[in-house]
């Protein structure tokens, strides 16, 4: 994990503009975004940073942007300052340790990241959370493909999983999600640093709230790794980013079962056949 992250300003009010940025700069490397209404923050290493890569990116859009270098000790304030809870009707709730709980949800996860940005996608997470209601997961096993802070996995136990494995190519995240199990007293959930499924065993239920990148390249491992008749829940996509989703589970033994889309992201749960 880099000590230092470059800070990125885009001037943007249109939502639809603003989520297709953000879909092309997580392609780009670029690790976590904060929106309000006026702009878009986002955040890479210093050491990847590409400014004229940045400059083609955003021209099609015709839109700005302004970098400065933050360090390690000020992502906290950043991140508290713009996050917001996540919440899914009466079903879940998604907040800080400094956001008030509510009485009427069902489920209410204490979610404090490491790093002061989140992934600013909060579409796909309720879209993920909110189809995660629609499945049973009763004594299941499950994967959570890039856990990030643990959001997914740590809701999977509180709705009845036998087992969870959680897994993260990021330190941060992997040190992170173990402190959330611990911060919402849950057990069962296995917290693994790895990229890959290769060793992993086979899931009822797998959950993939990832990028673009990420899910075309290993969606067929996600099918090989999940039993015949599991699910397969997948965010991260935008909608104009559908024609490639098919064509990449044309060939595997999958259904798709129900889709979704929030604010141009997209939600897909398939059926392993």
């Amino acid at each position: 994990m880099a000590n230092s992250y470059q800070q990125v300003r885009i001037p943007v009010k249109e939502l639809e503009t603003r989520e297709i940025v953000i879909a092309l700069l997580a392609d780009a490397g670029y690790e976590g975004f904060e929106e309000s209404r006026e702009e878009l923050l986002a955040f890479i290493p210093v050491d990847q940073f590409d400014a004229a890569l940045l400059t083609e990116l955003l021209h099609p859009f015709s839109l700005t942007s302004e970098a400065t270098t933050i360090e390690q000790r000020n992502w906290n304030a950043e991140w508290e300052a713009g996050f917001q809870p996540v919440q899914v009707g009466e079903f879940c709730l998604i907040r800080a340790d400094f956001h008030p709980g509510l009485d009427t949800v069902r489920h209410d996860l204490i979610i404090t990241p490491k790093m002061s940005f989140g992934t600013g996608h909060h579409a796909t997470t309720y879209q993920m959370v909110d189809a995660m209601q629609g499945l049973d997961f009763t004594d299941k096993s499950v994967l959570d493909f890039g856990t990030g802070t643990g959001i997914l996995a740590i809701l999977a136990v509180k709705m009845g999983a036998a087992s969870v494995v959680a897994i993260d190519n990021d330190s941060w995240s992997i040190e992170n999600t173990k402190e959330n199990i611990e911060r919402n007293q849950v057990k069962g959930i296995s917290v693994l640093e790895l990229d890959h499924l290769n060793e992993l065993p086979v899931f009822d239920i797998i959950l993939a709230n990832i990028n673009k990148r990420v899910i075309l390249d290993q969606i067929g491992n996600m099918v090989a790794h999940c039993a015949p008749g599991g699910k397969i829940l997948i965010s991260g996509l935008l909608v104009g980013d559908k024609p490639d989703l098919r064509a990449a589970i044309e060939e595997l033994p999958v259904s798709l079962l129900k889709q979704t889309n929030k604010d141009s992201w997209l939600c897909w749960c398939l059926e392993r056949n």
